[in-house]
């Protein structure tokens, strides 16, 4: 497999890309984003069975299930950022080893109904959270210690909802590349 198709497994919509210029109308797209993502994600994996959950999406990547567990772990993670740099100045978020967190019991083996549950509560908490604010609280910034540099929310809106098609899309891709039917 060439460099480049590897790539494209892996990022299937491409790297995310941080917007020079985030306007009100790409808000509003991330954020619809962001609140129908745990829908859409339901409604690829629901009728996935054990084998096709425990199948990854690449060769040395997560798998299916994995991914699921994954986006749960990241967004819950996602959604206290937002409210520490809302209620605090700058605060220095902690952060986690997803790859260790995916090798976690909870992430190789659980059924993936309770991380698809916390999405949904997840996302509809943030996207509550996130139509109430204002456009100067868009502004406000976290500070991400493993990157050293300042996150702002606007930002973080886009990452997360790149975050939101990019995993979807390692799904589904892998369902057409194996000719899984929804």
């Amino acid at each position: 497999m060439t460099e480049e198709e590897l790539e494209s497994l892996r990022y299937p919509i491409g790297r995310f890309v941080t917007p020079e210029n985030i306007t009100s109308e790409m808000l509003e797209e991330y954020k619809h984003v962001l609140a129908n993502f745990p829908q859409k994600l339901k409604s690829e994996v629901v009728n996935l069975n054990d084998a096709q959950l425990d199948t990854p999406y690449r060769v040395d990547g997560w798998t299916v299930r994995q991914v699921v567990h994954h986006c749960a772990d990241s967004h819950m993670n996602a959604f206290i950022r937002f409210k520490l740099a809302l209620t605090e100045d700058a605060p220095i978020i902690k952060p986690y080893p997803e790859e260790k967190f995916a090798e976690l019991a909870d992430s190789k083996h659980n059924e993936i109904s309770s991380s698809v549950s916390i999405l949904f509560g997840v996302h509809e908490r943030l996207s509550i959270l996130l139509s109430s604010l204002t456009q100067d609280d868009f502004f406000r910034e976290y500070v991400h210690p493993q990157y050293g540099k300042r996150f702002r929310l606007d930002v973080a809106v886009a990452l997360y909802a790149w975050h939101c098609n990019h995993h979807l899309s390692h799904i589904t891709q892998l369902k057409k590349r194996n000719q899984w039917t929804s």
